[in-house]
């Protein structure tokens, strides 16, 4: 039997929401074969993150080479990467080996505006790894540092993302809320722009919203949808997810990324 594959590169998420374990769920419940490159070990849970452990870069490269020479991954999906040697590595890899529907979560700035990654992080995360991509993911305070303007409106959200396609040459998502547009997406794709309307879902538990969403559209690619087809379909499964309202944990808990297995082993 064959299976298409997708594979996360990524930080792992102790508590299961978000990162490696999500990427994972999501990718599995989407009837891909789910990989992983771990970049980090995180200890964290819904309230916050305690610790981080970075891997090297020579082990996430003999990570990804395991991977690339033995099961081809279909798509790829990248997340949090907060160094620049591991950037770099991952750039230096998914050239070496061609990598295909690279789908990039630039994950710089936390929902609360606080930046997670280095300044010579995110230089290298531009120079390097975002032109090598097929599909951006940013929020607004991201798509505010790549396009190096400030969001306020929708409008502005349509230039953004039209100067970050045209800038590192490839397709972008550029992701509502912040208080702006609620759940509406924007797709920049070869010049042309088409919203994704989103229902407003009231679910304080959105741990792990970016990574599933990014996770589901690499998984799609994997299948063969086109980019458009391949971001409505995981908008769609990323409100399924919501709708289900599992509540766990004391802070902002995660969602039911097995909402739509129906339980037969």
């Amino acid at each position: 039997m064959k299976m298409k594959t997708a594979l996360t590169i990524a930080g792992s998420d102790s508590s299961g929401g978000a990162g490696i374990q999500a990427d994972i769920k999501t990718m599995t419940v989407h009837g891909v074969y789910a990989m992983s490159a771990i970049t980090a070990l995180t200890a964290q849970n819904t309230v916050g993150v305690t610790g981080i452990m970075e891997v090297t870069p020579e082990f996430l490269g003999e990570q990804l080479d395991n991977i690339f020479t033995d099961i081809v991954p279909d798509a790829v999906k990248i997340g949090m990467v907060s160094s620049k040697g591991l950037i770099e590595m991952i750039a230096d890899k998914l050239a070496f080996y061609q990598a295909v529907n690279v789908v990039v979560d630039p994950v710089m700035v936390a929902t609360s505006g606080a930046k997670l990654i280095s300044d010579e992080a995110i230089d290298t995360l531009k120079e390097r790894l975002l032109p090598m991509a097929s599909l951006l993911t940013p929020n607004i305070p991201e798509a505010e540092i790549l396009s190096g303007s400030e969001i306020h409106s929708a409008q502005d959200m349509e230039k953004a993302a039209a100067a970050i396609s045209e800038r590192y040459g490839c397709s972008v998502l550029l992701k509502g809320g912040h208080q702006l547009n609620d759940a509406n997406d924007l797709l920049c794709r070869a010049g042309s722009l088409r919203w994704f309307m989103g229902k407003r879902i009231d679910n304080p538990n959105t741990h792990g919203t970016g990574c599933t969403l990014s996770s589901a559209i690499a998984s799609n690619l994997a299948k063969g949808m086109e980019m458009d087809e391949a971001v409505s379909h995981a908008k769609a499964y990323l409100s399924g997810a919501l709708e289900a309202m599992l509540d766990l944990g004391r802070g902002s808990g995660p969602m039911n990324h097995a909402f739509a297995i129906k339980g037969e082993y």
